[in-house]
């Protein structure tokens, strides 16, 4: 009985290594693949990023952005279809103090939590250097699209009955960086939470291209835009990015990046 329960357990073992080494070579020309794919879309942060807020707008002002497509397809692999010298500058930045607030609900109280941060950081703790960050995706990311994409495509459909228009991209009437920190109805109090406003003090916003594209096939399943593809509609709302904006292929991937670099993360809903 020892002797056939060896025997067994030989020829199981050597079945497993069998497969294990089948398995492998089977694996390596996609892993081959994976990587000449990385390669090509590069997400390589500079060793000189930005040591000052002021500096890395500057950089991030310079830096090309793509917005001149007819088409674009499902996934980027292409790193031409992309920011991705604006997002190693993001990745890159040298200051400690950073932080990513994730964001997928339009809704979702984001606009000021980042607004208490910048604050906080700035007026609190004397940092002016502090970056806060946008990984903007799911529906919050129709924040992003300029109005006349909101009136092109009707995506207050999408937006739901609190956005009739896209009101997170307009700044409080005669709200200005002079005004005085305790005005509560100022320029950094709660009645001026926009995106704009963020922009003007170094906060950077991140557009998702899995969700434009995502927001596209929603758009196109509609009668009103059946004789556009998806790939069509989502090169459209690329173009019509909000301006300052850097566009990854993925947020959720790119949320990895950004958190190996130091970014602390927050969930802003």
């Amino acid at each position: 009985m020892s002797v056939t329960f060896e025997g067994s357990r030989r020829r199981d073992a050597l079945r497993m290594i069998g497969w294990t080494t089948l398995s492998i070579g089977a694996l390596l020309p996609h892993r081959q693949a994976v990587a000449n794919e990385a390669e090509n879309v590069g997400m390589s942060p500079s060793p000189d990023g930005a040591k000052a807020l002021s500096e890395l707008g500057k950089r991030l002002a310079a830096s090309p952005r793509r917005r001149s497509f007819d088409s674009v397809p499902f996934m980027l692999t292409d790193r031409n279809y992309w920011d991705h010298e604006a997002a190693a500058e993001v990745l890159s930045y040298q200051p400690k103090a950073r932080q990513v607030w994730e964001n997928t609900d339009l809704a979702g109280p984001w606009p000021g939590l980042m607004r208490e941060a910048v604050n906080g950081q700035v007026f609190g703790n004397g940092n002016a250097n502090f970056l806060a960050v946008s990984a903007t995706h799911g529906l919050a990311h129709l924040a992003l699209f300029s109005q006349a994409m909101w009136d092109k495509y009707n995506l207050s459909t999408l937006a739901g009955p609190k956005f009739q228009r896209n009101t997170l991209i307009v700044e409080k009437p005669d709200a200005s960086m002079r005004d005085s920190v305790e005005e509560v109805s100022g320029f950094y109090g709660p009645a001026n939470n926009n995106i704009v406003s963020l922009q003007r003090r170094g906060a950077v916003f991140i557009a998702c291209h899995d969700s434009i594209h995502a927001i596209a096939r929603m758009l196109q399943s509609s009668a009103a835009n059946g004789s556009s593809t998806a790939d069509e509609i989502a090169a459209d709302l690329t173009n019509n990015l909000i301006p300052g904006v850097v566009l990854v292929p993925s947020v959720v991937s790119f949320l990895v990046d950004l958190q190996v670099r130091g970014y602390t993360y927050s969930k802003g809903g």
